[in-house]
């Protein structure tokens, strides 16, 4: 067994200080927001029917759950915003591995590629649901579009710069493209891949959540539009909590993800 030196160990004891110290702060400001929130509402600094308070939304949570109501419209928006996220991530790799292999088509694309990424994706809402209806596949579409074209755009110009050397050496020992595809563009693509997904998913959450805004009748994008027309506050804002905590689970997801990849490659 590699015994650890004093110099080492005083290193990695001061690293775990500093994560510490850094996880205690977070969560000092998170307690103290909270503390700060409920406090204002109940001493009348805000109204608490415009901004609500963490008890009472505390509390309508606990009555959403009696119902279930809160986990199936926080199912539909998770499982509506992963759909999103497989189908970019699809169409990424797919996409830029055909306009890495064809120049021409590259070039000849590559300016609609810009004008599609953009273009305001929630100006295309309203017509999508004249398109495909008011149903799920109208908030899938439009969480896809929201990242889809900057993803492709971002990873076509990864492939695009890949060591020539590395390249020509495949050519040399009579390999083919899809020989530079396999061994050299996507093994040395999967950083920018991970890190595409990481923006991905908020990126498709933020286009779900359009989506339900406007061809939705279940979803915490429906719950959000809903409760501010009622003025049901506390809808309102814990809906956007969990949004907060649905996109940080997601992304300690890809996280996680990497670090597994980091690992076997």
């Amino acid at each position: 067994m590699h015994k650890v030196s004093a110099a080492q160990a005083a290193y990695l004891n001061s690293l775990k200080r500093h994560r510490q110290k850094v996880m205690f702060f977070r969560l000092l400001i998170f307690i103290a927001f909270i503390l700060l929130w409920e406090g204002a509402a109940r001493t009348g600094l805000v109204n608490d029917f415009i901004f609500s308070s963490p008890a009472r939304m505390f509390q309508t949570f606990l009555s959403m759950t009696k119902d279930g109501s809160i986990f199936y419209h926080t199912g539909i928006t998770l499982a509506e915003t992963l759909v999103s996220v497989l189908c970019v991530l699809a169409a990424t790799l797919v996409l830029a591995m055909v306009l890495w292999w064809n120049q021409t088509l590259y070039e000849i694309l590559e300016p609609y590629l810009v004008v599609l990424n953009s273009l305001p994706k929630s100006a295309m809402a309203p017509v999508l649901i004249v398109w495909l209806g008011n149903n799920p596949k109208t908030i899938i579409v439009t969480g896809i579009l929201i990242s889809v074209f900057g993803s492709v755009m971002s990873l076509t110009v990864n492939f695009r710069e890949a060591d020539p050397e590395q390249i020509k050496l495949i050519y040399t020992l009579k390999g083919g493209k899809m020989d530079v595809l396999r061994k050299v563009l996507i093994p040395r693509s999967l950083p920018a891949f991970i890190s595409l997904m990481k923006v991905n998913v908020g990126l498709c959450l933020v286009g779900v959540i359009i989506g339900e805004f406007l061809a939705a009748n279940a979803g915490l994008g429906y719950l959000i539009i809903y409760g501010s027309q009622v003025f049901k506050m506390d809808w309102v804002m814990m809906s956007i909590v969990i949004l907060c905590i649905l996109a940080a689970g997601l992304y300690a997801l890809i996280n996680a993800v990497e670090r597994w990849c980091a690992r076997r490659w």
